[in-house]
This record gives C-alpha cells, structure tokens and sequence, in this order.
C-alpha cells in the first residue's frame, strides 16, 4: 500500500478522518491534498490576544498555501479548528516543534518562554521576537516598532496602529480589515430569554493585574436598574476572579447570573448577547468574533490599539492622564464613566444594529435624550 504522507490529513500513529467516514484508503484518496511544509504561529496568551490574532490565518494561508499551519498556544478552545494543529503549549509538545522542520516561524509573543522556544526551532525564516542574552528582542526590522512601544510608555502612549495593524506588520503583511474567525458556539441550553427584547451582557470583570480599569458596583447596579426599566434582559458575564462580585450583582439587582464556565462554554454565553458592556477582556474580542454590538469601557490603554469593526464605540473619563498603563492608581477614574453615558451607548448601538426592530427602534427617542450627550462618546 503506498501512504501518502505528505498529505494535509495525513496523522502517522492513527486513520485519517476521511479512512474513518468513508474507509478511503490512502493511495486512491479523492481528498488528498499535499502539503509538504510546516508554518508555526507562537502565540501563547492572553486569552483576548489568541482570539485577536485569528485574523492573521487568512494572509497566511495565502502566502503559505501547501504548508500545515500549526498554533502553539496555553487556549486551544480558542483557535478555530480551520487550524491544521492546534498545540497546547507543554514540554511534550515541545519535543513535537523541535523535531519538526518549519518552513516559517511567526512569534508573535514577548514573553521569555516562546522567545526561548524560538531560538531552539530551526526555520529559514522567522517573525516577530526572541531570545538575546536572556531576554525578548525583536528578530528583524518589522516587529521593531512593536518591541519598542512595549518598553517605553510615551512611545507606547504615542502610537496610532492598532493591534491588528502591528501584528500584520510583524508578519510582513498589510491589515485589510480581516476578521477575527471563531468556531459557532454551542448554545447555552439553560439560558431561556424573551423573544423580541434584546439581551445585553454585562462583562464585570478587569483581571487581577489591571485593577484600574474596574467599574464600581453602584454604577453596575445603576445601570441594570436602566435596562431593566427599558425593557432589556440582562445576563452577568465574568470568570472566577469575578464569581462572588457578580453573585451579589445578581442578589440586589435581579439580572441573571448563571455563574462562570469554561471558555466554550463561556463563547456561547456571550453568543446568547445581542450587545455586551465590558472593559478590555476576553469577552470584548469574542463579541466581535461573534458580530455582537460593543461598549467598552477604557482608561489605560491607549483606544487606538482597538478596532471594533464598526460594532461599537469606546467610553472614556474626561482626563488628560488617559492611556497611562498603571495597574494600581489612587483616582478611580473608571468611576468618571457615568452608568448615564453607558446607558445611552447602550441603546445608540442597538439602534444602529436595527432601526426598525423592537430592539432599536423601539428605544430610539431614548438614545436620543440629553444622557447622549454627557462625557466622551468615541464612535469608532
């Protein structure tokens, strides 16, 4: 029997998919498809970041068309599994990468374990960063830029690319306004919502290492208290960090809080969301991922780091020191971002999702009201 094991299906220790379905054997398969190289993309975490640099699959996949793409990354639940390899990042796994000829490496992580992997895989061409003298450095010209906003704050203050934009450049491409790709969320068999009334999400959470972006718990209260009394479902959105926060969210308002899950499960839980209000998290990217409106609520990070796709607008306090990256800071200026203003957003992103829908149109004349136009509205 000759084995093609070149192919794009080929496994080596078990059958293909296609063996299985439909018993094709590998010499006469009609789904043979040859790819003969290996391309690696080393991005580790965060977890919003795996989902954000999904776009890039698209420019690789034409630069790259007979080469297996595989991703090294601590959330595989997160990359699409249009993916040929998804590897979680182990030392297991790692004795796979350093066996593998690559025919390109792209590290889109600074951080000193991917940058140290780097350097140990052989490849005749490499993006983004690794390892000198113990430390990240960028391997060539294009991710330079790159390296250098991550290590001075001006710079990084300073800077008019977004994330998107500066990973493409990294790569050697030009973003064309890609897409982020998920995978279609299961849905949430315990979640029951009216038909016709539009459900938003509430992201709670800020991490445990930028407690500077947290919105106070009377300005969600006080914002609940708004959509429920314009007729909106409410669902609590958050991870464990935020479990006893949003549980007595849930006591004193009333919303629904269903309690945190695992990230599959938690995709189709913000699937279920016609719009979410977050911070910049996770549940932020995965809303775009999924076509679902946005507010994002922003302090620290410099705004021109986010693109929206046209889903949504960003809130910010009224202050000079904006984008000033601190993770503790003694102003609370998140507390700056009325729950008036989020309201407004609220229902002004509703009503460019459908002007005629009871979900827009029907709040219309309250987008309208004299909160639109209190602080920073950036329409994005």
């Amino acid at each position: 029997m000759h084995i093609k094991s070149d192919c794009r299906f080929f496994l080596g220790d078990r059958p293909c998919k296609y063996h299985k379905l439909f018993e094709m054997e590998c010499e006469a398969c009609q789904f043979y498809q040859s790819a003969p190289e290996r391309v690696l993309i080393v991005k580790l975490g965060a977890a919003g970041d795996v989902v954000r640099t999904t776009p890039l699959l698209a420019p690789l996949r034409e630069r790259h068309p007979r080469a297996l793409i595989y991703w090294l990354t601590d959330y595989p639940e997160l990359v699409p599994q249009s993916v040929d390899r998804i590897l979680k990042f182990s030392y297991r796994n790692q004795l796979v990468l350093q066996a593998t000829p690559w025919r390109a490496i792209y590290n889109l992580d600074k951080d000193a374990e991917a940058c140290a992997l780097v350097n140990l895989l052989y490849t005749p061409e490499q993006y983004g960063f690794k390892l000198d003298n113990g430390v990240c450095v960028p391997i060539n010209e294009m991710a330079h830029d790159k390296w250098l906003t991550g290590l001075s704050d001006p710079l990084n203050k300073a800077n008019t690319l977004s994330y998107l934009e500066e990973i493409f450049l990294i790569s050697g491409f030009q973003y064309r306004g890609e897409p982020y790709l998920l995978d279609e969320p299961s849905a949430p068999t315990f979640l029951h919502f009216s038909r016709g009334a539009g459900v938003v999400g509430l992201n709670t959470g800020c991490g445990t290492r930028w407690l500077t972006r947290k919105w106070p718990e009377s300005h969600w209260l006080q914002l609940i208290q708004y959509l429920q009394h314009a007729g909106l479902q409410v669902l609590i959105l958050g991870g464990p960090d935020e479990h006893s926060f949003n549980l007595e969210l849930a006591r004193k308002s009333g919303a629904l809080y269903p309690g945190y899950y695992p990230l599959k499960e938690f995709v189709g839980l913000v699937a279920a969301c016609d719009l979410v209000v977050t911070g910049v998290t996770l549940a932020l990217h995965l809303a775009l991922g999924l076509q679902k409106r946005v507010v994002l609520m922003n302090n620290i990070f410099n705004r021109h780091e986010f693109e929206l796709f046209g889903l949504g607008e960003i809130l910010e306090p009224e202050l000079s020191c904006l984008g000033c990256f601190k993770s503790t800071c003694s102003l609370n200026c998140m507390a700056l971002i009325t729950p008036d203003q989020v309201f407004a957003s609220v229902l002004h992103q509703l009503d460019r999702e459908s002007s005629s829908s009871e979900v827009g149109g029907h709040f219309r004349e309250s987008a309208r009201s004299p909160l639109w136009a209190n602080g920073r509205n950036l329409i994005q």
